[in-house]
């Protein structure tokens, strides 16, 4: 009994670093940051086709930033500040060299907010979320 428990202890000791080594290789190949294989940009080209990021307006080309900041007004008018933080998060995770405006747009989207909601800073500050290091509560209180 003494050498099956043993066996089974040394079996478990060779082949439970095996494992974790490949899942954690396996786990690591399928973050945002890993450069995007042949399926990936597929996925990506599939979803971006309804327009709805890089749109253009009136035949002309938006810039990327430009474009997501349309975006994000948008839906922060159509819906609420915390939808908008949403798709900006998503937007920051998908599209890594946009990355640089986050900051910008965030405090632009508390500010907008506040005005969404006549002042009301307490009401705009409950979306807040933290994106891009706590941007939208510092626009809010600009």
């Amino acid at each position: 009994m003494k050498q099956l428990l043993r066996r089974i202890g040394q079996t478990v000791a060779l082949t439970l670093p095996v494992i974790l080594v490949t899942t954690g290789t396996l786990a690591v190949t399928r973050v945002p940051w890993a450069p995007p294989t042949g399926l990936d940009q597929q996925v990506v080209a599939a979803s971006s086709s309804d327009g709805s990021i890089g749109r253009t307006s009136a035949g002309t080309a938006e810039s990327p930033r430009d474009a997501l900041r349309s975006d994000l007004f948008a839906e922060l008018d159509a819906h609420n500040p915390g939808t908008a933080l949403d798709l900006l998060e998503r937007t920051m995770r998908e599209k890594p060299s946009l990355t640089p405006y986050c900051t910008e747009l965030a405090s632009e989207l508390g500010r907008a907010a506040v005005r969404k909601y006549r002042g009301d800073a307490q009401r705009a500050r409950s979306f807040a979320r933290p994106v891009c290091d706590g941007s939208f509560a510092a626009g809010v209180t600009a």
